[in-house]
């Protein structure tokens, strides 16, 4: 099993700026996600405005996007994993703590929880009303670590560039 994870750590060392741009890249696609769901759910709930309402396609877009959540939280994980590896630190133990929060929004708190208690329709849920608030809460603490990680992502191209690795 040592020998997997040693094959597995040299490859994703050579490999780094591509894994951690994957990471970023897809980690950012959530912004779309963050948007739906200020714009639409949030505003419309503290204001009874909705900036944005998409339509069939774009809700369809959007679903894609949140489903896109699960493979950005492995692989942003695995960027912070490494690091910690690479040089123990709070900052990315924290930021990795902040980014594993979100298995609590995907599995236990959906969106559509979150819109039925904030539309104000019957739901089959046990959950109060305020845990919408802590659901929407959580999908903000992405923003930090969606920083973090496309910094590192940036950095290690100006590394690679500085040293001429390839």
């Amino acid at each position: 099993m040592r020998k997997i994870f040693n094959f597995f750590g040299g490859h994703y060392e050579k490999n780094y700026s591509f894994y951690t741009g994957l990471a970023a890249g897809i980690f950012l696609l959530q912004i779309v996600h963050l948007y739906w769901l200020t714009t639409h759910v949030v505003f419309h709930r503290l204001f009874g405005v909705i900036l944005f309402d998409p339509g069939q396609f774009l809700q369809l877009a959007i679903v894609v996007v949140d489903y896109l959540e699960i493979p950005a939280i492995v692989g942003t994980s695995l960027v912070y994993i490494f690091a910690l590896k690479k040089q123990w630190n709070k900052k990315d133990l924290a930021l990795l703590l902040l980014l594993n929060t979100q298995w609590l929004h995907i599995f236990w708190i959906s969106d559509e929880f979150v819109l039925d208690m904030f539309g104000g329709q019957a739901t089959a849920s046990v959950f109060p009303f305020w845990l919408a608030w802590v659901a929407i809460g959580i999908d903000y603490l992405e923003l930090p670590v969606m920083y973090d990680t496309t910094k590192k992502f940036i950095t290690s191209l100006f590394e690679k560039q500085q040293y001429g690795n390839n």
